[in-house]
């Protein structure tokens, strides 16, 4: 277990912000963070727990305790001819998580490859793209209750899954920290191709197996979004936006070519990043925090951003999208302290 003192966070979010907290915990087991929960130090502070802050702004320096998981392991449950159960700890790197999948032939998390964070934190965030969520694969978490000290294993209907959403966003948030995540994979092959264009961009490459898909969706991603440790940034900033069908209607009249996704009889999906293009933000800067010219759902820090620099440039985004479209759009980042 590592404790350090008034340190800086600029190394433990991708936005790269240099503020600092007061104390910083990580813990290697399940053990080491019940001591660091009935430590005196975590009783007499506030905390937060963070994943390796992929989808985290902070706008100030954290007077408290902020705690990380460095529990890393993958292995295996049970399997037959049909699938395999894989546990892995929370703090292993989610690619690395996605990339043993693949190197194993174990089907269903491919289409999750390169998404910034780490397992526990996919399960809170129901992380997904390519027409996939990890809540697809989930078998069950296991946690922590904070106040007690007790494991709990929660089954995947009980972890309320919902678009990026989970109980520990809502109902459950900061009562349990997330120790494990077993995962169901398919040792059949099984593919979801139908984002897109995305099986017409996997022909390219050959054959429709594991890897090309992979080495297909790794490819998209870095051609669109900025490499954190070049330039700082969360991926996503906002959601993308679930409207009721008589406002995505009325839009369509205007807006033919929008972009959309078939939600319900009574709900239409549409893409943030074409909503935030559409308002002419795609490239533009505001002081040090910018929008992407490649991809603008992406917000960025240009060097020497403030937290709340990228608030402002959020928040103008936010009401530009509203003022011409009247659809409010809602960040996927947590800002710090909300």
């Amino acid at each position: 277990m590592k404790i350090s003192k008034n340190i800086s966070l600029k190394t433990y979010h991708t936005f790269g912000i240099d503020v600092k907290a007061s104390i910083l915990a990580e813990y290697n087991t399940t053990e080491e963070l019940m001591e660091v929960l009935n430590s005196e130090e975590y009783k007499s502070n506030k905390s937060f727990h963070i994943g390796s802050g992929s989808n985290l702004l902070f706008t100030e320096d954290y007077n408290g305790m902020i705690l990380h998981s460095k529990i890393q392991y993958i292995r295996t449950i049970s399997e037959n001819n049909e699938y395999v159960l894989l546990e892995a700890g929370s703090g292993v790197v989610w690619d690395d998580f996605v990339a043993y999948c693949v190197d194993n032939d174990y089907f269903g998390a491919e289409n999750l490859s390169l998404i910034p964070g780490e397992v526990g934190a996919s399960a809170v965030q129901n992380i997904g793209a390519y027409g996939t969520e990890v809540k697809d694969l989930i078998q069950e978490v296991k946690a922590i209750e904070i106040a007690t000290g007790k494991s709990y294993t929660f089954s995947n209907e009980e972890c309320g899954y919902g678009y990026r959403d989970s109980i520990f966003k809502k109902s459950l948030k900061g009562k349990y920290i997330v120790t494990s995540v077993v995962f169901r994979l398919s040792r059949i092959p099984v593919f979801h191709l139908g984002y897109q264009h995305l099986e017409d961009e996997v022909k390219k490459r050959g054959d429709i197996n594991l890897r090309n898909i992979r080495e297909t969706i790794i490819e998209v991603r870095n051609s669109k979004l900025p490499d954190p440790a070049v330039k700082g940034n969360a991926g996503s900033f906002f959601m993308n936006p679930v409207v009721p069908k008589a406002l995505f209607q009325s839009l369509q009249v205007k807006y033919p070519e929008m972009p959309h996704y078939f939600v319900s009889e009574t709900e239409e999906k549409i893409p943030a990043g074409w909503l935030i293009e559409k308002c002419g933000w795609k490239g533009k800067s505001v002081g040090e925090a910018a929008v992407h010219d490649k991809q603008a759902l992406v917000l960025v820090n240009n060097g020497n951003a403030t937290g709340n620099d990228i608030v402002h440039l959020a928040t103008e985004i936010q009401k530009s999208v509203y003022d011409t479209f009247s659809i409010r759009l809602q960040p996927e980042v947590i800002y710090i302290p909300s």
